[in-house]
């Protein structure tokens, strides 16, 4: 059991002794780190509960906690502070420092959680829009399995509607003697691609600009898009060669990135599903008629929502139908008991209507849109190329592994590292500045693209975490010892703020999963390396004279490494073995 969890036990006690609600029993962290190391606030509102003085309720818990290793003051208006003897610190971090989840419980109930996100289209280069979805999403995903969830990932490809039917009809004309648009041809079609993902990033935009230009070449496009939804088989092979290509190139991109999915399912997947959706939803009586099409009411705080248009007056399915028959099936095919998309902020309405037509249907499990942010260029707006385009992903990150060699070159670090260990630690600082700098804030919110900000070796950035992992690393490989059994000493400030950074870990775990909140691991992976720096600085390791204190301090060591590479690794950040 953590430190934090054992004291809260003790006060949840004390305050069913004294007759207080057990649920105000919780403590947080002390703003004031210099008075106390963490403080519960609840004489505050308990004052108006039960109409006393909140000096007086605090001092009767102060008096009644049991905890002889605990230093407890009363403080005006009535916050106790609470310091941690430094035996009772040493204690648990004996305890601790030998657990393999560094004192993590896991959760109660776990469940079967579905995350939905990347969600990029067949046949379009991946591009910075693409970025925030991914790289939030696998931290989440990574920090719900440590808890212990079973989860299930999935990209949600759009490979299925009127674009797919541009493309086509784009390279009939270009290659009218290609057998997919014979439709005599019996086959067997082309196994390699005719095209590549660049041929298709190139007509793309030149053949939906015509047809926005040309009604007659969007009736084909639309024509030829019903007939491959329909089945013919040489549009379904000319199809496949598309989401091929597509994506093997997202797996490549993603790989770098360190963003992986359990299942590349796309919308195309749920296309035979849809009637029965549509059918079980009139007989529910859930949906109207509206103008042709097919509707079902939105309410949310008793006030109407845009209705959910859940097929169109022509008997066509949209983006939303297709979303429920996804939630059909994760639910009664694949037994989800919950539900996570991380999708832009911008979604939050669609998601609303979705939601909520799934619950008429009769799926009853958490779902939670967590809508993100904008990364947004000097101008305050969604970041794009010096020309003004959409810059591509792969751009993207090829921009912030290049700043980060040229950051090693200025610092004076890998010099006489090969060609190959150069490139491969400057692609591990790159993507690591670009996913802290991302991660550290509120996921809501947006936030600057500032390549100098982000690749700077000091402050709160990405390379600062990975160089204090490199500097505990290094001091770890000059001793061949084992530290197991090992008795913690605390002699200096520097060393009990490390340790107690240390067993702080659980509660920072426990809120960023409730809060769905990864700043928290960034702000933790931040405080540490901190801690870290000023313990090397000012506590002799290596050079301590005193046997048993050099073991206790590169015992710590060996737990701050540990730890920090699993708080990094939650974040998608991988530590270099030197810098």
């Amino acid at each position: 059991m953590s430190l934090l969890k054992t004291i809260e036990n003790k006060l949840q006690k004390t305050f069913h002794e004294l007759g207080y609600p057990e649920h105000f029993a919780t403590i947080i962290e002390s703003n004031r780190p210099d008075l106390c190391d963490f403080q519960c606030n609840a004489a505050l509102p308990l004052a108006k509960l039960v109409k006393k003085n909140p000096m007086d309720i605090a001092q009767s818990i102060a008096n009644t906690i049991d905890l002889p290793d605990l230093k407890v003051t009363v403080v005006n208006p009535g916050f106790l502070n609470f310091c941690f003897d430094d035996s009772m610190l040493t204690n648990f971090a004996r305890i601790v420092f030998k657990d393999e989840r560094h004192g993590c419980e896991k959760i109660d109930t776990t469940k079967k959680v579905f995350f939905d996100y990347g969600g990029p289209n067949v046949a379009k280069p991946l591009h910075v829009g693409h970025l925030r979805s991914g790289i939030i999403g696998e931290t989440l995903k990574r920090l719900y399995t440590f808890v212990g969830h079973k989860v299930i990932s999935d990209i949600h490809l759009g490979d299925w509607g009127t674009q797919m039917g541009m493309l086509i009809v784009a390279l009939q004309d270009q290659h009218p003697e290609w057998p997919y648009f014979d439709e005599k041809f019996e086959g067997p079609y082309p196994k390699s691609s005719p095209v590549s993902l660049d041929d298709l990033q190139e007509i793309y935009p030149k053949i939906s600009q015509r047809c926005k230009d040309d009604k007659e070449m969007l009736k084909r496009a639309r024509e030829a898009t019903a007939s491959l939804q329909k089945g013919r088989p040489g549009y379904r092979a000319l199809w496949l060669h598309f989401v091929h290509v597509s994506v093997n190139d997202m797996k490549q991109q993603y790989d770098r990135l360190g963003i992986y999915f359990d299942q590349w399912f796309g919308e195309s997947r749920y296309e035979k599903r849809i009637p029965d959706i549509i059918k079980k939803a009139i007989s529910l009586g859930i949906t109207q008629e509206s103008d042709g099409a097919l509707i079902v009411p939105i309410t949310k705080n008793a006030e109407d929502l845009p209705p959910l248009l859940l097929q169109k007056s022509d008997g066509g399915a949209l983006y939303a139908t297709t979303d429920l028959a996804t939630i059909d099936e994760r639910y009664h095919d694949f037994g989800a008991e919950e539900l996570v998309y991380v999708v832009d902020r911008r979604q939050s309405l669609h998601f609303d209507q979705v939601f909520q037509a799934s619950e008429k249907l009769g799926i009853s499990i958490p779902m939670l849109h967590l809508g993100y942010g904008t990364m947004n260029g000097e101008d305050g707006k969604p970041f794009k190329t010096r020309s003004g385009g959409v810059m591509r992903l792969n751009d993207l990150t090829s921009m912030l592994i290049n700043g980060a060699e040229e950051k090693l070159e200025e610092a004076g670090f890998a010099r006489d590292f090969s060609p190959e260990e150069r490139q491969e630690t400057a692609q591990k600082i790159g993507i690591s500045a670009l996913k802290f700098a991302d991660l550290q804030h509120d996921i809501s919110q947006n936030y600057q693209f500032s390549l100098e900000k982000f690749l700077r070796f000091e402050g709160k950035t990405g390379p600062y975490i990975l160089y204090a992992g490199v500097r505990v690393k290094s001091v770890l490989a000059k001793t061949e010892e084992t530290f197991q059994d090992t008795q913690i000493h605390l002699s200096c400030p520097e060393e009990r703020s490390l340790v107690l950074t240390l067993l702080k870990y659980p509660l920072r775990i426990s809120r960023a999963y409730e809060k769905k909140m990864p700043n928290i691991l960034c702000d933790h992976a931040y405080e540490l390396a901190k801690a870290f720096s000023r313990f090397y600085t000012m506590c002799p390791i290596l050079s301590e004279n005193k046997d048993a204190l050099r073991r206790s301090r590169l015992h710590i060591c060996q737990m701050t490494l540990k730890q920090l590479q699993h708080v990094c690794y939650l974040l998608g950040m991988d530590i270099p073995d030197r810098m």
